[in-house]
């Protein structure tokens, strides 16, 4: 599906996109704010190059919004550059802090943590990592950054890059699911997912965790 698309009778769009890899992201190890801030690895490099490519032949997007964490932002420049567009940076749609938790993989943060993982998967206003950010904040600022996009680009297409806490939560609140459906997403690196958002208050998710244009990125 072309996400940009979905823009069609006056709806707005929001495409979503996850960060390119970074060194931590093939070991699956927990990354938000609170950590080291990671660069892009040359496959997470080269994932951006291929979805800036792949947008760009998707029809009209309007605005690039990211992050500002390293990562996206570094995803989002490769996608703005093709886009002829200046990157903008909302400091809501940063991806969560997990505290201590940060670098461990999920087994070991488990491991070492284990009452509290079981709190924070039970609940979205567990803290993680002892002194991180609750699910809960995150799904009250990321909804004041959508917001602020509808409010801006109300029927246009706006590519927004963030991280997969972010993201997922963004599509929980348009499906209108239960927090316990965040761990029951599956976003890839450099995926692109879609929302529509009608004037009527209609919302539809138009395409989830596509990696299509990745397919030919293995050199």
């Amino acid at each position: 599906m072309n996400p940009a698309r979905a823009a069609r009778g006056g709806s707005t769009t929001l495409v979503l996109l996850r960060h390119g890899e970074t060194a931590l992201t093939p070991e699956k190890r927990i990354s938000g704010s609170g950590g080291s801030d990671p660069e892009l690895s040359e496959t997470g490099l080269r994932q951006a190059e291929a979805t800036a490519r792949a947008l760009a032949t998707r029809g009209p997007v309007r605005a690039v919004v990211s992050s500002p964490l390293r990562r996206a932002r570094q995803t989002a420049d490769a996608a703005a550059r093709r886009l002829g567009l200046e990157v903008q940076v909302d400091e809501g749609l940063t991806e969560a802090d997990f505290g201590a938790w940060e670098g461990l993989t999920f087994a070991e943060a488990r491991e070492r943590h284990p009452a509290e993982m079981a709190a924070w998967l039970a609940s979205p206003k567990a803290v993680p990592g002892g002194n991180g950010e609750t699910f809960a904040s995150v799904a009250r600022r990321a909804a004041l950054a959508r917001d602020r996009l509808l409010g801006r680009y109300e029927g246009q297409t706006v590519l927004v890059v963030s991280h997969v806490g972010v993201l997922r939560t963004l599509l929980r609140l348009a499906l209108g699911a239960p927090p316990a459906t965040l761990f029951r997403m599956d976003l890839a690196a450099a995926s692109l997912s879609a929302v529509s958002y009608s004037r009527s208050g209609g919302v539809s998710v138009r395409l989830l965790n596509d990696t299509s244009h990745l397919a030919d990125d293995h050199r």
